[in-house]
């Protein structure tokens, strides 16, 4: 490989019957430009891979976001693969189809010069995707920070999922916290249910021309601030978007926990997950669901535990 392939950010499984193993590969940096990408980074950026346990080899790729600019990023044996775009991808283990259905959708256009957005993307028939955010679901603690959020939602440029970085700033959702993160998720095989944290909280992004870009500080890379992306054209600056109080502009939930029938692809439950005691002035246990990217764990006797949440108390 080469210096800055796709590389696997996430925890990869394996099944030793198939002998195979089987990688979620992330994407070549930086996350949100991919003019340059090679024919092979383009192949193997946001996929998952599946290599033979004797030999190393590749047996198959399915990819799940095409030339991502988001960082997001019968009866037969299964794999779940959970992406931070909400699609939940079931597998055939052997060969990597598709068991529950993945059709190509219409995607937004229009990516900084030199760039390109791919004009269709994979979706799952099997998601978490949230519906698109529009002016009626910002909020705020004041009527002041509502307004605040519908002004700055309004000179975003949104599209839906998958809207390009830009130079005006683009509205990111889901986030790059996604909705499934690196916590993944957990999958009972006898009870055919999978248990996760779909998480919603939108990002926006910012395209900042080199030339343009303040010198370099002590402040490192970061999912928040300014991101310098040296030797590219263009930094980035990206980070949750928050009111000028700091509190997310759209309207709870931010997280569930959430059970998958894996039989059916029916959703068998979602509820809040976690309170705001400890981020307010006043310590109200407002079951609001906050924000995780730790993952779950089940057991065989099928008692799932979570312990993800960014309430810390």
């Amino acid at each position: 490989y080469t210096h800055n392939s796709p590389n696997m950010w996430s925890t990869a499984s394996a099944d030793e019957k198939l002998g195979l193993l089987y990688v979620p590969l992330g994407n070549q940096t930086p996350d949100q430009l991919g003019m340059g990408r090679s024919a092979n980074v383009e192949k193997f950026s946001s996929s998952i891979a599946a290599l033979d346990l004797n030999t190393g080899q590749l047996r198959w790729v399915r990819q799940t976001v095409h030339h991502d600019l988001w960082d997001m990023n019968g009866v037969v044996p299964a794999l779940v693969g959970p992406t931070k775009q909400g699609d939940l991808y079931v597998l055939d283990r052997r060969s990597g189809e598709p068991i529950i259905p993945v059709k190509e959708v219409p995607a937004p256009g229009g990516a900084i010069e030199g760039d390109h957005a791919s004009p269709t993307q994979p979706a799952s028939d099997l998601s978490f995707n949230p519906k698109p955010l529009t002016g009626a679901d910002m909020w705020g603690i004041t009527l002041f920070d509502q307004l605040a959020c519908r002004i700055e939602l309004k000179k975003l440029r949104y599209e839906g999922r998958y809207t390009p970085p830009s130079l005006q700033g683009s509205l990111i959702y889901p986030g790059n916290f996604g909705v499934f993160n690196w916590g993944g998720v957990a999958v009972d095989p006898v009870r055919q249910v999978m248990f996760g944290m779909p998480t919603y909280l939108a990002f926006t992004s910012k395209l900042i021309p080199r030339a343009d870009v303040p010198p370099p500080s002590d402040t490192k890379g970061s999912e928040q601030g300014l991101n310098r992306n040296e030797g590219a054209p263009y930094a980035v600056v990206m980070g949750p978007f928050l009111s000028p109080l700091g509190i997310p502009c759209q309207a709870p939930p931010w997280g569930y926990v959430a059970g998958v029938d894996l039989k059916t692809g029916n959703t068998a439950y979602q509820h809040r997950n976690g309170t705001v005691y400890d981020m307010t002035p006043l310590p109200l246990p407002l079951k609001v669901g906050v924000p995780g990217i730790g993952g779950p764990m089940i057991t065989a006797g099928g008692v799932a535990f979570l312990g993800a949440a960014v309430d810390d108390y």
